[in-house]
């Protein structure tokens, strides 16, 4: 008999009759919102959050290892689509900081997809230090990321691990400063615009662009590389030329 009831604890929580039931995931997310909301992050345990999503304990933690971590229910899978992105071989030839830039749009998106619980849990993080901490630590996740991709298409410059850190960091914190302003805002408008904005400004200062304007003097490197040399490979080395010439 026990066993039944353990059993029937960790069913998906009952929908009303007719109506289409939440995952077990997203009941818990969205009972812990809701009493995060009504009680405060401190007064609320991990039982009020099962019994209010209708399950059992042991289904709490099948999905999250802690308290804090029902907050942020979406960035493990985001995280590992942005590492499967700069993984991509069909990327090679991008300009490093471009692609980076680019992986960090994913994580833009993921917020933008659900704007209503973007804007709670930005709310959420401003007033909980245990929240604004863990929040901290998923940043720093992608950060990492960014910075081990860029690590590998800048190892032949003598500054590559310096650069690609600085890079990484200026990244995160280009796209994070846009996209708190859109969440303090109530998300009431399209962040792309501004994201890309910031993001440009990473680009103008670390990208592979061309020179414009003033008559410079001339140079001319000649560089032997082998056939099918990313052509990022190629870049960077031409720019270690320059740099040390």
């Amino acid at each position: 008999m026990s066993q039944q009831r353990a059993s029937n604890q960790d069913r998906e929580p009952a929908g009303r009759t007719g109506a289409a039931k939440p995952p077990m995931r997203d009941a818990l997310v969205a009972a812990a919102l809701r009493l995060f909301a009504e009680r405060g992050f401190e007064q609320t345990t991990i039982d009020d959050i099962v019994t209010l999503a209708g399950v059992g304990r042991r289904s709490f933690f099948r999905y999250f290892p802690s308290k804090e971590s029902v907050v942020f229910p979406d960035h493990d899978g985001c995280l590992a689509e942005m590492n499967a992105f700069l993984a991509d071989p069909a990327g090679a030839a991008e300009d490093p900081v471009e692609r980076a830039c680019a992986a960090a749009r994913q994580v833009l998106r993921m917020y933008a997809a659900d704007p209503v619980f973007s804007v709670r849990r930005y709310q959420l993080t401003r007033v909980v230090p245990a929240l604004r901490a863990h929040e901290l630590s998923v940043v720093w996740r992608y950060e990492r990321a960014l910075a081990d991709f860029l690590r590998i298409r800048f190892a032949a410059r003598p500054d590559g691990r310096l650069r690609a850190d600085v890079v990484a960091a200026a990244v995160v914190a280009a796209h994070n400063n846009a996209l708190r302003s859109w969440l303090r805002s109530g998300a009431d408008h399209d962040p792309e615009a501004s994201v890309d904005e910031a993001l440009a400004y990473v680009v103008a200062g670390w990208g592979d662009q061309p020179a414009s304007g003033g008559a410079a003097e001339e140079e001319v490197v000649v560089l032997v590389a082998r056939r099918g040399t990313p052509m990022w490979r190629v870049v960077d080395e031409i720019q270690v030329a320059l740099e040390s010439g």
